[in-house]
């Protein structure tokens, strides 16, 4: 009983969202109250803690919705002034092959955007403009969420790793030598994610398609994947895991582009098999760098906001919003430092962008009015969504003294699969991040387990903390709260399980890439 009550909130969502097809909101309410009760009656869980993380939820819940409506309110911001149509206009004239805007966009900016933000803003911010570039929603989505994984293992400035593995060790030297083992991997599970996007785009909303358009694209997916390994080895070996998703995604777009510019590697044929009709992109004589310099501020503010220490210390602290020691239970809390979060710079930097692009005031208000409106309906999914997540994180606060669902499952698995617990353990990473909604929570959540594990069966501890942040990267691809937050910014809302539909394999691949990778290179 205790092993299907921990898998409720796995299974509910998969059934009612995947196989149902409900709109999340509706699936997610749900699954909120079976697992309410579920925690309560079969768990002896006390009602003042569930009280308290559903409290804890819904206030995590106002974090990612503040993300939410920068991303929006920047990208109305930036439609109004023309700027997404100078920035469309410019990847045209670079490319008007899909296959290489995906790839560009959210593959790589959106690689960039994680190494300095994380907390799901890259698929939020880049969906949107590949929407702008004639991509359907559905398929805007769906790329950029599956693109959102090799970089979430350094995303935010190597919290991932420095958080997430903080329960185990703060050694500086421990927490690069896993970020090797990670990077090391990637030379097998990270040089193919560029083609399964690629792949995915072809496969799924292409029409008209024959094997050229998959063969021909081949040699420049790869050298991509193959370079950007390169670089997060290199930089994880010489500067430390910090650097690793700031320094690989910059160099490599600019690579990228000189591939592209050059022809170097590129197919000869131009491939929009994807392409939905939209609006001729009017010319536009705003100069290219003046329509990206509102992303140039957003990446100058991230980058600073948590580099340099003091200005840091300020953003942490000025106006701290967090909410602790929920109904008195020390366990519990959540934090929300305001100037701190992307959210809040997406903000700022819209705000910037007006300046710059000397907009008109009322386009402050028409933003606005039209970002809330936005926002309000995912608010509907993502309060059940993270008020169900932290029952089931916080399920170690009961009566009985029973594990935490999390752990007890993980445990269960761990005691009678540990003869292959090097191919199992990068998908507890992702059953981690698909509960929680974060890469670095499914490590903190589960790297003791996964450490006591690799001890008790002289595993390598190293090498499987490496594959379970790979895991909880790859989880980002169908969290459902990501899933739900980039549905909205496409205006999808209610598609959520059709965006998991797709998602859901490739992240099961890139797990099995990354286990097979441990295998073949250090077994």
């Amino acid at each position: 009983m205790k092993l299907l009550i921990s898998l409720l909130p796995i299974i509910l969502p998969f059934i009612l969202l995947v196989l149902l097809r409900m709109p999340a909101k509706k699936g997610m309410t749900i699954t909120f109250v079976i697992v309410l009760f579920s925690a309560f009656f079969f768990w002896d869980m006390e009602w003042n803690v569930l009280a308290a993380s559903i409290l804890q939820g819904f206030h995590k819940s106002l974090g990612i919705l503040l993300i939410l409506f920068g991303a929006i309110f920047m990208m109305n911001t930036l439609k109004k002034s023309g700027a997404v149509n100078r920035i469309n206009k410019g990847f045209n004239r670079l490319t008007k092959d899909m296959r290489l805007q995906a790839i560009l966009i959210a593959y790589l900016f959106g690689a960039l955007i994680e190494g300095v933000s994380g907390f799901g803003t890259p698929a939020v911010v880049v969906a949107p403009l590949l929407v702008a570039l004639g991509f359907s929603p559905i398929g805007a989505a769906v790329l950029s969420l599956i693109s959102d994984s090799v970089p979430v293992s350094f995303g935010a400035v190597g919290t991932p790793i420095q958080v997430g593995l903080g329960n185990i060790s703060t050694s500086s030297a421990f927490l690069n030598e896993v970020a090797i083992y990670i990077t090391s991997m990637e030379f097998l599970a990270g040089v193919f994610m560029p083609t399964i996007v690629v792949y995915v785009l072809i496969r799924f909303f292409g029409k008209g398609n024959t094997k050229k358009d998959y063969l021909e694209i081949l040699p420049w997916t790869l050298s991509i994947g193959l370079f950007y390994s390169l670089m997060s080895y290199l930089t994880a070996l010489t500067l430390g895991y910090e650097f690793v998703s700031i320094l690989g995604p910059v160099i490599t777009l600019v690579i990228a582009t000189i591939s592209i510019k050059f022809h170097i590697l590129t197919p000869k044929n131009i491939w929009m098999k994807a392409k939905e009709e939209r609006e001729e992109i009017q010319d536009n004589d705003m100069p290219l760098i003046k329509a990206w310099a509102p992303y140039g501020v957003v990446i100058l503010l991230l980058v600073l906001s948590r580099t340099i220490e003091p200005l840091k210390q300020f953003f942490l602290t000025f106006i701290d919003l967090s909410y602790r020691n929920i109904l008195g239970i020390d366990a519990i809390d959540s934090t929300l430092q305001l100037l701190y979060s992307p959210g809040f710079i997406l903000i700022l930097s819209a705000l910037v962008a007006m300046l710059i692009h000397k907009s008109k005031a009322s386009t402050i208000w028409a933003s606005t009015k039209s970002s809330l409106s936005t926002v309000k309906g995912a608010a509907l999914a993502l309060i059940p969504t993270l008020a169900m997540v932290q029952i089931f994180s916080n399920s170690g606060l009961n009566l009985s003294e029973l594990s935490s669902m999390p752990i007890y499952l993980a445990s269960f698995l761990g005691e009678r699969l540990h003869g292959i617990w090097i191919l199992l353990a990068p998908y507890v990473g992702e059953l981690g991040s698909f509960i929680t909604g974060s890469a670095t929570v499914s490590t903190l959540t589960f790297s003791p387990i996964q450490y006591q594990i690799a001890l008790d069966y002289q595993l390598n501890p190293g090498l499987i903390l490496g594959l379970q942040v790979m895991g909880g990267a790859a989880g980002n691809m169908i969290c459902v709260h990501n899933v739900v937050s980039v549905s909205t910014v496409v205006n999808l809302e209610g598609k959520e399980g059709m965006i998991i539909k797709k998602t859901v394999g490739p992240a099961l691949l890139y797990g099995l890439l990354a286990g097979l990778s441990a295998l073949i290179l250090f077994s």
